[in-house]
């Protein structure tokens, strides 16, 4: 009876869409509220406890052994806790935005009260303890999952819960870089995957109204500071083509690592889960006292190094040291994202190239940052395959706004290099390989479930320009509304689909993956 009632409700917001996009709107600015709220209390411990452990190890460098001691072994309690806290909840384990893609999807389902208190407590343990993770993947699904918590309170369908979850993912990144605009296209891009107006409304509304939380509480400052940033001179933009280039060959070297780092902790030194996360942060305390940079998410280093002028021997140690502790810190399976760590990596490898150049006299030292800049937009778009979020989002965190042509450009150039090795883009395959892992009954209990998609029909796609007698429909789907622009079209045999078409479908969620390939020709 309940999976009637939800199909009924669905088919009262398809018949009422005007009104219940309307509605969505309204949603999105509660959740932007929420959102904001838990993604602020979320930043401002990570500060508070980041700003602990200097004062930490400064005070270890200087005091007597038996401290040190002490320090190590409070961090195999730190791991003992991650990993129960990893066990009792192993959806809230890594960066979390594949599984917010996968329960947008509908291929994942999960349990928001207890990822959002587990994402909450371990994300600050894990990263406060200095391994290299960002809080923009757990920002990502602690948004998705108090817009669950929302849903549910108010009893939303499954098809509604789905913009939901986009709309918290938008607010989740927006409250956390204090960038709106990279928010909503971050969550249309890579998660929802379609810019129509009703997924459009409350993500804009939820990102916009969680930024606002954010900017009252922390203030409206860029996260990386380049005010000030010259504009590039057009004479140098075949450098620019060059080093996009590069820095996309490196992209597909990040995901190569974040990809095969499990092979490293199948080895039989790390018996089971613990030892993997004592592991990882006894790394962490060695780099404390040696090359503590490279602790944490690293948005202060991206600032350093845009200041200040480091040799080419420092840049290559901090590049090569943050790139391998940011694999054994996320191969650990704690919770926490690679998305700043992977900004730091390219900012670094573009100060690296921006040093070389400047040696060999091709580059004035004045435009240093702007390689910076651009070597990070272009990093973000070979792993993630969103050149268009990777050119909004740099342009947001570093305050940019003059140079959107050289970035978009950067990231195109990186997208290519990155599609020319045959690289998959990061989040989409650790989403595959989650779902490969996943305990069989989950999969067959969120498989049972009936549920409207959404569907974009794409130019050339198998289903454009064609009846929708003659589609192939895999069997147990229903065609149950056409909408075309603001209109809504009776989905008959003879009915012509078209480019641009959203289709509502009525399926099991097990046929959702192979529809979408339909309807977007992939």
């Amino acid at each position: 009876m309940q999976a009637k009632d939800q199909v009924m409700k669905t088919y009262g917001a398809l018949n009422h869409w005007h009104s219940f996009r309307l509605k969505l709107f309204w949603e999105g600015i509660l959740i932007g509220i929420c959102s904001g709220l838990v993604i602020s209390l979320f930043r401002w411990a990570l500060h508070v406890v980041e700003t602990n452990r200097e004062h930490i190890y400064t005070y270890l460098k200087s005091t007597d052994w038996y401290w040190t001691a002490g320090w190590f072994a409070l961090l195999i309690l730190v791991a003992f806790v991650l990993d129960r806290l990893t066990k009792y909840e192993p959806l809230a384990a890594g960066s979390g935005i594949p599984q917010v893609k996968g329960a947008i999807l509908g291929f994942i389902k999960m349990r928001w009260l207890q990822i959002l208190w587990v994402k909450l407590v371990a994300g600050v343990i894990g990263i406060g303890a200095g391994l290299s993770l960002g809080r923009e993947g757990p920002s990502i699904q602690l948004g998705a999952v108090t817009a669950q918590g929302i849903s549910r309170l108010f009893k939303r369908t499954r098809m509604e819960e789905r913009y939901l979850l986009t709309s918290g993912a938008s607010a989740g990144l927006a409250a956390a870089f204090n960038a709106p605009l990279a928010g909503v296209i971050f969550a249309l891009e890579e998660l929802h995957r379609n810019f129509s107006v009703v997924v459009l409304l409350p993500a804009m509304a939820a990102a916009m109204t969680a930024t606002v939380i954010s900017r009252l509480l922390f203030g409206g400052d860029t996260i990386f500071d380049f005010f000030g940033l010259p504009v590039l001179p057009l004479e140098y933009y075949g450098y620019v083509v060059l080093i996009s280039l590069i820095v996309g060959l490196g992209g597909v070297v990040f995901n190569a690592g974040l990809l095969n780092i499990p092979r490293f902790y199948k080895l039989p030194i790390f018996p089971n889960s613990l030892s993997k996360i004592v592991f990882a942060l006894f790394t962490a305390g060695v780099l404390g006292f040696v090359l503590p940079q490279v602790l944490g998410g690293g948005n202060t280093l991206i600032n350093e190094i845009s200041k200040t002028s480091y040799p080419l021997q420092a840049l290559l140690l901090l590049l090569v040291g943050k790139f391998i502790f940011t694999m054994l810190s996320y191969g650990s399976g704690v919770p926490g994202g690679f998305f700043l760590p992977m900004l730091v990596i390219g900012a670094l490898t573009g100060s690296v190239l921006s040093n070389i150049m400047t040696s060999l006299d091709i580059l004035n030292p004045l435009f240093n940052s702007n390689i910076i800049v651009i070597a990070m937009a272009a990093f973000f778009s070979a792993s993630v395959r969103a050149p268009i979020t990777g050119t909004i989002l740099i342009m947001e965190m570093t305050g940019s706004f003059q140079h959107m042509l050289v970035l978009s450009i950067a990231s195109m150039v990186a997208f290519i290099a990155a599609e020319l090795c045959h690289s998959k883009p990061i989040y989409e395959e650790l989403l595959a390989r989650s779902l490969q892992n996943t305990a069989r009954a989950d999969r067959n209990h969120c498989e049972k479930q009936r549920n409207i998609i959404e569907l974009s029909v794409c130019s050339g796609s198998p289903i454009d320009g064609r009846l929708i007698k003659e589609i192939d429909w895999p069997e147990h789907t229903l065609l149950v509304d056409v909408k075309r622009g603001e209109s809504d079209l009776i989905p008959i045999g003879d009915t012509r689909l078209r480019a641009g078409d959203f289709l509502y479908v009525l399926t099991d969620d097990t046929l959702a993956a192979k529809l979408r390939k339909m309807a977007e020709g992939e």
